[in-house]
């Protein structure tokens, strides 16, 4: 689109969610395989802001790129990797995939979401324990909007998980689709392949394109949580290949501990960020400690952290964060407290008005409008006049019409 900005041609109407020719990054373009289309399922660019964390080393400085904000129910990063899964799912002409993950895996739930977009069926297989998989999986977290979306869930225990591995159940669930006449399209755990991994090339083309925009800003490091790989791949061969140069720091996935999880709490608290316990809350934690134990390593470096979100995984550790959260009490107000202007509660609900009427009313100002608390045009066809009810103290006591005239000198009093 010669001559319109990315952005600009982001929000054109009827852009999101349309299948597009990709054309890579020319330092990309010798990489293979090049995928030939993608589709449009997040809200890029993402921002790059400052983040004021705390107890940093001398002149560091940490940006964070915000890939939470990426859209498609808070999906995270999982929506650049299937932005070219699932163009490849519907040039295949599939009309449902398969993936696989944890119980409260990010990449299932937006995997779900992503199909719904595009009118395919979705089928989760879930590790889970061995004390839960034969009971309901419950509507907590990531879960929830899987079987809000109508997901199809299959789960199976950790051991079965372990002996069988994830291609091997996936394969399983493929031949019993297809036996049944569908046409199903299998995306990896995490959507970490070689096409899944261009959704980070793409990532550092953008983030390139935020530089160039900005000219005062470069990154020496870029941090980032790191589970199946995908990501961490595609922004280690970028940075790489591209003009950015940075060095790519991972930090693994694993679960959480106590400290980390209140970890989560006192960033949100003091920087407003809310991270996910998983990936993005564990890679900062990492992170803040390594610079507390090697602070020379770290000063005067521009950092780059990558928010991967994953939000919706915070629904499962409730229990957990309950004893950190904020605190709350029910306010004290003595047993009559006269509203502000003396008088007791007093409004005429408009009910009905003819289509002159109401065109009069929407020339006059919202001030105007404060004492008639709503309004449901019933009939257009109506007779002249304001058809409405007055209340005191929650009690009907009258209702009449009011004429335009009547109207004016209920505004002004």
């Amino acid at each position: 689109m010669a001559g319109v900005s990315a952005a600009a041609a982001a929000g054109k109407i009827g852009s999101f969610l349309s299948k597009k020719p990709y054309a890579p990054p020319s330092w990309a373009s010798h990489l293979y395989p090049v995928p030939s289309h993608t589709f449009s399922l997040g809200h890029f660019p993402t921002p790059i802001h400052r983040w004021n964390l705390p107890n940093l080393p001398n002149g560091t400085e940490v940006w964070i790129k915000r890939d939470d904000l990426s859209g498609m129910q808070l999906s995270g990063n999982k929506v650049r990797k299937l932005e070219f899964l699932m163009a490849d799912a519907v040039a295949q002409g599939a009309d449902c995939v398969i993936t696989v993950g944890g119980i409260q895996s990010n990449h299932c739930r937006a995997t779900a979401v992503a199909a719904k977009y595009l009118n395919l069926d979705c089928y989760l297989i879930l590790r889970t324990s061995k004390l839960l998989v034969d009971k309901e999986p419950g509507l907590v977290g990531n879960l929830l909007v899987e079987r809000l979306v109508g997901a199809h869930i299959d789960l199976v225990s950790k051991e079965e998980y372990g002996k069988i591995g994830s291609v091997a159940l996936a394969d399983l669930l493929k031949k019993k689709l297809l036996d049944e006449g569908r046409k199903p399209y299998v995306i990896p755990v995490g959507g970490s392949n070689s096409l899944g991994t261009w959704g980070y090339i793409e990532a550092i083309n953008e983030i390139e394109h935020q530089i160039q925009i900005s000219g005062d800003v470069e990154f020496d490091d870029i941090v980032v949580a790191c589970g199946s790989g995908g990501t961490i791949a595609g922004l280690a061969l970028a940075s790489k290949l591209s003009s950015l140069k940075t060095k790519a720091k991972g930090l693994g996935y694993a679960m959480n501990t106590a400290e980390e999880l209140k970890f989560v709490k006192d960033i949100a608290a003091a920087t407003g960020i809310v991270l996910d316990p998983v990936y993005s809350g564990k890679a900062a934690y990492g992170m803040l400690k390594d610079m507390a134990a090697n602070p020379a390593k770290w000063e005067g470096r521009k950092i780059l952290f990558v928010h991967t979100g994953g939000l919706l995984g915070l629904y499962d550790k409730v229990d957990e964060l309950s004893s950190l959260s904020g605190s709350w009490c029910r306010m004290d107000l003595e047993e009559s407290v006269p509203r502000k202007d003396g008088t007791e509660s007093h409004h005429r609900v408009i009910t009905s008005l003819d289509l002159d009427s109401a065109c009069r009313i929407s020339s006059i100002s919202l001030s105007g409008l404060i004492p008639y608390l709503a309004c449901t045009f019933i009939s257009m066809s109506s007779s002249r006049g304001i058809k409405a009810s007055e209340f005191r103290g929650g009690k009907k006591e009258s209702e009449g019409n009011l004429s335009e005239p009547e109207f004016a000198e209920q505004k002004r009093n």
